[in-house]
């Protein structure tokens, strides 16, 4: 199949409606219908500001990136989207063309 990887960065501690901003993205995507995704806490980053984020031993909760990933098909990506910007969330994001599909041919 055809699709796209949509890949969004967002700061750990970022907060959208009292929710983590990468908990409220995996919970709408659901919501929505979207079939899977995943958020991975980076070891390092920076982002636009130039500031860098990385963890440290002392720290109990850092504010590093969060990278939440979905490998859906273009409408889903195009809605997903559109239900992002009208809950007013303003995010980095990443829109690659995939081919995707299961290793024994048959869609689950």
């Amino acid at each position: 199949m055809n699709g796209c990887f949509l890949k969004f960065y967002v700061a750990e501690k970022r907060r959208h409606h009292h929710r983590l901003a990468y908990e409220w993205l995996l919970e709408e995507a659901k919501t929505l219908g979207l079939h899977g995704g995943s958020a991975f806490r980076a070891l390092a980053g920076y982002g636009r500001h130039g500031r860098l984020h990385e963890e440290q031993f002392f720290e109990l909760a850092g504010d590093l990136p969060v990278e939440v990933g979905f490998v859906v098909t273009a409408q889903e990506a195009d809605r997903f989207l559109a239900h992002i910007v009208a809950q007013g969330l303003n995010l980095f994001y990443l829109r690659v063309p995939v081919d995707f599909g299961f290793t024994d041919g048959v869609a689950s």
